[in-house]
């Protein structure tokens, strides 16, 4: 990449980083993409499934192939007090690259425009609301792949404690399905100091609690990767009164759509049988926000002979249980997903860490292979 290019993309970067838009709320990022794409002369759609934006490069054939960079932030107070372009918005920030996805896309148009060798139609999907917003099956419900046709998609995302812009792909799943699950028991609130004359719903919650446990343990098949985390307790309001209602809170992962299915099964087996026993009623809400990030095999080898090209790569990476709303698109058209590398993870630079910050060293790595990933796309 030219270095001027180079330092344009990390002045946009450190832009974004320092105006972050939180999930849902990302219209000035979304104004800002618009702009520098009509700069570009890049046709632009905004709007789309809410803050998504949606450039078009057409270049005659028949071809076509969809990029995709994430846009928003999260609700974190950032703790770099020292960097210059630390986060201007109280309790949010980048802390999970969204800013550097969006920069790379912005660089990979440039790159795409300023190289004659390809033709076809490059889709660059800026997506909203990643983190829990459900902006991929937004934009999806808003007509993305009817509006803009796009016959395989590919997107990635850094990943700290992997080596500087070294791309790695895996063989299939890349990250977990996941769901966001609570459950309320309801009883009967009374004194303390007469418990018979109450419903207990902590006792309730708190067997529930234990009994959660067994989903994974002794109903999934231990070959198959799940975790199920409660993480939230609510309940009571006074320290002589027995509580009316106890909720608890929690998130579920798995890598095959066939366990997901068995843990919301289980769950709600399990919150059924503790109400009966206790004389409680139970309600479970179970949402699933993201599906199981799975490459096509196909579109992974393409992805991977486009990694080749532009520098460091490795192959057969283990999965992670985080979650990625790309998912959705994968089960629309085949694509592939990458992480590449943000350097070391230490001192904070974890993903969701208050004091991390994307690798500006990383954009001509991640720009380059967006660029030539649709450029073999559309070959291929």
């Amino acid at each position: 990449m030219d270095p001027t290019l180079h330092q344009t993309l990390t002045t946009w970067r450190r832009h974004l980083h320092a105006n972050p838009g939180l999930t849902l709320h990302e219209g000035a990022t979304a104004a800002f993409v618009a702009e520098k794409l009509h700069e570009m002369g890049v046709q632009v759609a905004t709007g789309v499934g809410g803050h998504g934006v949606v450039g078009t490069i057409t270049r005659g054939g028949n071809r076509s192939v969809g990029l995709r960079g994430d846009m928003d932030a999260l609700p974190i107070q950032e703790l770099n007090e020292l960097l210059p372009h630390r986060s201007r918005v109280p309790g949010v920030m980048h802390a999970c690259g969204h800013d550097g996805h969006t920069t790379a896309l912005l660089g990979a148009a440039k790159l795409l425009l300023d190289d004659p060798s390809w033709s076809g139609t490059v889709q660059l999907v800026f997506q909203p609301a990643e983190e829990g917003g459900g902006g991929a099956r937004a934009m999806i419900a808003d007509g993305l792949f009817s509006r803009f046709p796009m016959e395989r998609i590919f997107g990635w995302h850094n990943w700290p404690g992997l080596e500087a812009g070294k791309v790695a792909l895996h063989d299939r799943a890349v990250m977990a399905a996941g769901a966001r699950f609570g459950i309320t028991f309801e009883g009967h609130a009374g004194h303390a100091a007469l418990p018979h004359l109450t419903r207990d719903p902590m006792l309730g919650a708190g067997h529930c609690i234990v009994a959660l446990q067994s989903l994974v343990a002794r109903n999934v098949d231990p070959m198959q990767a799940a975790v199920v985390s409660i993480t939230i307790a609510e309940a009571g309001e006074a320290q002589n009164q027995v509580a009316a209602r106890a909720v608890l809170k929690g998130t579920a992962r798995w890598m095959q759509d066939e366990t997901g299915a068995e843990i919301e099964a289980g769950m709600r087996r399990i919150a059924r049988g503790v109400a009966d026993t206790f004389g409680l009623q139970a309600e479970v809400e179970f949402r699933q926000g993201v599906g199981v990030t799975a490459n096509s095999a196909a579109e992974r080898d393409l992805a991977a002979e486009a990694a080749k090209a532009v520098g460091p790569y490795q192959l057969h990476t283990t999965p992670a249980m985080t979650g990625e709303d790309f998912s959705w698109f994968l089960k629309e058209v085949p694509g592939a997903f990458a992480w590449i590398g943000n350097g070391p993870g230490e001192g904070g630079c974890e993903l969701h860490n208050p004091r991390y910050d994307f690798n500006d060293a990383v954009l001509p790595a991640a720009s380059g292979w967006l660029a030539e990933v649709a450029k073999r796309a559309l070959r291929g």
